[in-house]
Parts: C-alpha cells; structure tokens; sequence
C-alpha cells in the first residue's frame, strides 16, 4: 500500500492576515459577508479562497460591531465601550448592585433610608396616631384647668408643620438614592443583555465553522477510502493479470 505523506497537511493552512501557518484557520467562503467586507478594508486581496486565523478574525469580528454600533447611534457611549471591550477580552459584566451601592452610602444616607422606611410603615402610623390622641386628650380634660395646648391645638398643628416639613426631604432622598440604584441596575442590565446578543451572534458563526470544519474532514476521511479502495481494485486487478 502506497503511503500519502501530504495528508496531514490538508489541516495546516496560511493565515492570510498574520502570515502564520497553523492548524484551525477559518475559509474565506464560511466568514459573514459583513466580516468579510471588513477584513477587506484592511486588505482587499483577502478574497473566498484565502484563510484567515481565529485570533484575527475575532478582531475583526470586534471591528464589525464597534462600527456597527457607531453607525447606529452615531458616537459610542462609554456604557458601549465597555460592553465592547469586555466582549473583546471575554470578561464577566454581572456584579451585584445591591451591595456595590450600599457600600458607598454615608452615615446621613443611611439615616435618611431609615427614616424613610420607618415612616411608611405601619408602625409610624399607629405610633403617631397614639400620640395624637393623647395630646388631644390630655389637653381637652375638664378638670385639667391650665393645659399646656388648649384648643385649637395650636402647639399641636406647629408640632406636625415642622414634622412634615423635615420628613419631606428626608423621603425625597432616599427616592433618589431609590432612582439612582434603579438607573445602575438598568445599565448592569443593558450590558448583560448587548453583550448577550453579541455573543450569540459570535456562536452562530462559531456554529458555522465547527460544522464546516466537520464537513471537511468527512470529505478528507471519504477521500482516503476511495484511494484505498482504488489502490485495493488496482492490486487485485495486476492480481487478476
């Protein structure tokens, strides 16, 4: 039996781009037209039938989707830039922040939450109405001949002035806290979910090439059989003389 040595070298392949020779190279013919039209801004000789890297063209996968994204939107925000770097560098975006936030709020802050959870509570409301009702009833009593709020309660009615006008601000606070924990939580959402697309659209073409990849090797593995069984059919024929 005849020996091939050059099959092996059906899997190693020159990198257009780099000008490396290595396994895992990726066909002209199975890149995106869009990528591909983007690694022919750099070089236009690059056509169908060269190779390119994986290193390379994941670079200019990333090319593609910061252009993109520009395009779009007109300039990228530095929210995008940095779903775009960590999508480059495979870096996580979650992070929790509940926690984050919390550990940069101040003493007053703290104290501001909770006295705004502390008055919208149930407790506050039945507290405050217990005291209500035992200054109206300590100073409306007949035989308590000199009370120090008698009716129209005006001491009162300043009492609840000066607590409204200090609980106010207070509640404002923290709604803002409130809105800038939400607005943290929106962007932490908005990169997971633009890096998730980004990703996805990475594994499509990813999917393409393992499949790619596996067609070419049962070509190659179909290829060897019908030289052996040409190799077996001419022995068997001088044989057969």
């Amino acid at each position: 039996m005849v020996s091939k040595p050059d099959a092996p070298a059906r899997f190693t392949r020159h990198c257009k781009i780099c000008g490396q020779t290595k396994s895992g190279m990726v066909p002209g013919a199975l890149i995106r037209p869009a990528i591909l039209a983007e690694i022919q801004k750099s070089r236009p000789d690059f056509n169908f039938n060269d190779d390119i890297c994986v290193n390379d063209l994941n670079r200019f996968r990333f090319q593609h989707v910061q252009s993109l994204m520009a395009s779009e939107r007109g300039e990228l925000t530095a929210l995008d830039n940095d779903v775009l770097q960590s999508l480059h560098q495979h870096e996580l975006l979650t992070s929790n922040i509940e926690a984050d936030f919390a550990s940069k709020l101040t003493f007053g802050e703290n104290l501001a939450d909770k006295i705004a959870d502390f008055g919208g509570s149930w407790k506050f409301i039945i507290i405050f109405a217990g005291i209500l009702s035992a200054w109206i009833a300590i100073n409306s009593l007949v035989f308590l001949f000199k009370p120090f709020d008698p009716f129209p309660y005006i001491l009162l009615n300043l009492v609840l002035s000066c607590l409204a006008a200090l609980q106010a601000p207070v509640i404002m606070m923290s709604q803002n806290r409130q809105e800038a924990k939400d607005r943290l939580r929106s962007e932490n959402d908005y990169r997971v979910n633009l890096k998730a697309e980004l990703e996805i659209r990475h594994l499509h073409e990813k999917i393409d090439h393992l499949l790619s990849r596996q067609w070419e090797r049962l070509v190659d593995i179909q290829q060897v059989q019908l030289d052996l069984m040409s190799e077996i059919v001419t022995i068997r024929s001088k044989k057969g003389s």
